[in-house]
């Protein structure tokens, strides 16, 4: 499944986890894609680099 996130609501580092949950089928697999200020990232990298930002989408 691939889904936009419309309007793109603002993420934080420690909001990640919840949002992870609520919106991937599975914490094994799945990606979220977030617009950082380091560039477009899954929220994996997102993480580890502690960067929040705007989600964009999953799949």
């Amino acid at each position: 499944q691939c889904g936009v996130i419309s309007p793109r609501f603002d993420i934080a580092v420690r909001d990640l986890e919840k949002w992870t949950s609520n919106l991937l089928p599975s914490r094994q697999f799945g990606y979220i894609v977030v617009t950082t200020s380091g560039g477009i990232m899954d929220h994996e990298e997102a993480r580890r680099k502690h960067l929040g930002g705007k989600i964009l989408g999953f799949f």
